[in-house]
């Protein structure tokens, strides 16, 4: 690992991460594991049958149908060639096994999301504190409507966004271009711009982006330069534009995949209620 860690681009090694991991979804995961996604279900399948290790070595200090937490003590390669570098583990780990790991979750089911706590990872701690969680899509997307409802009483297009780390809901947005006249203030860019802010970090890894509407061209590739972990959209582009609606017809789907980071796109979340949005 030292060596990996000393000739290879950080954002490489996590690609590579992530095909692994997908790889091995791919062989051992089957419909049974999905039905019954829950927390503990993730812990089980990510530590024990994946990383192979023991409930000793990772603890578990909370557990709820909502979520468990654990503690892990484990030994780790990254962590001692971090140490060897002179390197953060906290950076290493954010940059090349978080976006994997949930990877590795959203196999089993989406809602599902990976949380580090970054105040309590080693070497300045005796553990990594971690959580895996189950977050109500629905719910998030609700917020979502509400901005896209707001937008309309205020003159501007129906568009609603929100931007959520967790299961803290780091901000929510409507479009403001009409009542601004800046072209650019989309929903999702009102929203990322604002989550940005709140975290005080241009890097919103683990983030999860909710939109009516899938993100423009625009959007979706400023998704990419935030680094959020998850787009989740409603109503796609290709629907709404057969609407009427003006759109760059280029998918979220394909930006991610001509760009340079990982990014999850999930469509038709509650599709029916976005798309009357813009009947």
């Amino acid at each position: 690992m030292r060596h990996r860690l000393r000739v290879t681009d950080l954002g490489a090694l996590e690609a590579a991460v992530i095909e692994k991991r997908l790889r091995w979804c791919d062989e051992n995961i089957g419909p049974k594991d999905h039905s019954s996604a829950t927390p503990r279900l993730g812990y089980e399948t990510l530590l024990l049958r994946y990383l192979g290790l023991s409930e000793k070595d990772v603890p578990v200090v909370s557990e709820s149908d909502a979520e468990i937490t654990w503690l892990s003590r484990n030994a780790c390669a990254t962590l001692d060639a971090c140490a060897q570098l002179d390197i953060a583990t906290s950076t290493v780990c954010r940059s090349v096994y978080e976006k994997p790991t949930q990877a590795l979750l959203s196999c089993l089911d989406p809602e599902l999301r990976f949380v580090r706590h970054y105040s309590e990872v080693r070497p300045e701690h005796p553990h990594c504190k971690e959580t895996i969680l189950r977050l109500d899509f629905g719910e998030m997307m609700s917020i979502a409507l509400a901005e896209a409802r707001e937008s309309r009483t205020t003159g501007n297009k129906g568009y609603g966004a929100t931007v959520v780390l967790g299961d803290r809901v780091l901000s929510s947005a409507h479009d403001t271009a009409s009542t601004e006249g800046d072209p650019s203030l989309h929903a999702e860019v009102n929203a990322i711009r604002s989550a940005v802010h709140v975290v005080g970090d241009t890097d919103l890894c683990g983030a999860i982006l909710f939109s009516t509407c899938e993100p423009c061209p625009m959007c979706s590739a400023l998704a990419v330069w935030a680094n959020v972990t998850t787009i989740v959209f409603g109503a796609s582009i290709e629907q709404t534009a057969r609407l009427g609606k003006s759109r760059i017809q280029v998918s979220a789907a394909e930006i991610v995949e001509r760009s340079p980071g990982w990014v999850e796109v999930i469509g038709g979340l509650m599709a029916q209620e976005c798309l009357d949005l813009y009947r």
